[in-house]
């Protein structure tokens, strides 16, 4: 049974009368109430369609590039600026992809996910097996090529899942397969494996949009009897690479010897030439010097004998002088004898005799007397 009490003490609420203000939802109110309902639906739609490409507005940042669509002409616009970009509702349509550098991993002994799987094991053409720890590749989709991601691999993140993982593996088999596992092991062919693996990649992506920015491939890894033979073949290779250091430095070092010895003797040759010049010189002065006192010396004797001549001439015409004086005298002397004759003789004879000493002895005949006019028949007589 209902408590009659309840009733009592609780009376229902009587309606107020209209017009007395009571009532808050007013038809303004509710009017309000509906545009808020609606501007709240539209907010709503909008977000949704803003994030599916359909609200006639997108965002594109810094790494990303975006592509709208034309569903009517079929034409496909890349939008590479960062910024807002407006575009046609429901005839129009856009899309966004990541244009950042993208890292493929191949590590691990199975796959994780589409941009890491397994590791990379290459079988070399001596038939020995390597592999690679952890490889990794850089790459990126080319945004001028976005509308081309678009039509191979669909919107999103799908160019991260096939492409890289369907060529990469066996281009890379491929390049390193080629070698053997020591030729491997040098640094010079494991980059030239690299750089053509990398050339090939480029060449089977390109016409789908993406670009291999870089291979990055640690040492290659062998079985451990291979490791072993390598390390010792890399200590011989360093220790022919030391003894050929060793050889370069005494080339360097006899060269630089044969330098000194060249430098020295140029320097040598250089003061023994300066010498000589010096000596050639001082000769030089000292011929000039001596042909100076020379032509002195000849000035000197000319002008002593011109001297001289001018002294004997002078000598000779006194002397001639003298002898036409002396032979005047004798001229004279001669017309005096030829004047004077006999007389002269006599004279002269008289002074002869004087100078004479006669012996007088005793008269006695000579039994064989001697004439004077036979004196010149006797032996020794013209003595």
């Amino acid at each position: 049974m209902t408590d009659q009490s309840d009733f009592s003490s609780n009376p229902p609420r009587q309606p107020r009368p209209s017009g007395s203000g009571g009532n808050p939802f007013t038809p303004a109110h509710k009017r309000l109430a509906i545009v808020a309902g609606l501007l709240f639906l539209l907010l709503v739609m909008a977000g949704s369609a803003l994030h599916t490409g359909r609200a006639g507005i997108i965002e594109i940042s810094d790494r990303e590039v975006g592509v709208i669509v034309n569903y009517i002409s079929g034409e496909k616009t890349v939008v590479n600026r960062p910024g807002y970009r407006l575009f046609l509702p429901l005839i129009e349509q856009a899309f966004k992809f990541d244009k950042s550098p993208q890292d493929f991993v191949m590590e691990g002994e199975k796959d994780i996910s589409p941009n890491h799987v397994r590791q990379l094991t290459v079988r070399a053409k001596d038939g020995s097996n390597f592999w690679f720890e952890t490889l990794r590749i850089q790459y990126q989709l080319l945004p001028s090529q976005a509308h081309i991601i678009l039509d191979d691999s669909g919107e999103g993140i799908s160019f991260k899942q096939n492409w890289i993982r369907t060529y990469a593996r066996s281009i890379l088999r491929d390049e390193f397969g080629k070698y053997s596992a020591s030729e491997v092991a040098d640094t010079s062919t494991h980059a030239i494996a690299k750089q053509t693996a990398t050339l090939r990649l480029n060449d089977a992506l390109k016409p789908h949009g993406i670009h291999v920015i870089e291979i990055i491939t640690p040492k290659p890894k062998f079985e451990a009897d291979y490791e072993k033979a390598i390390e010792d073949r890399k200590v011989a290779n360093q220790e022919v690479e030391k003894l050929k250091m060793q050889k370069e430095q005494l080339l360097r070092e006899r060269e630089r010897r044969v330098a000194n010895i060249e430098r020295d003797k140029a320097t040598e040759f250089a003061l023994l030439k300066g010498s000589l010049e010096a000596k050639r010189i001082s000769s030089e002065r000292e011929a000039l010097k001596m042909e100076l006192e020379a032509e002195a010396y000849s000035i000197s004797e000319v002008a002593m004998g011109q001297a001289m001549e001018k002294s004997k001439i002078q000598e000779a015409r006194g002397l001639e002088s003298q002898a036409r004086k002396e032979a005047e005298g004798l001229l004279a002397k001669v017309q005096a004898v030829a004047k004077r004759g006999d007389i002269l003789v006599r004279e002269a004879l008289a002074e002869k005799m004087a100078s004479i000493e006669f012996q007088i002895i005793p008269y006695r005949r000579d039994p064989a007397p001697i004439r004077l006019e036979h004196l010149g028949a006797v032996p020794g007589g013209d003595r």
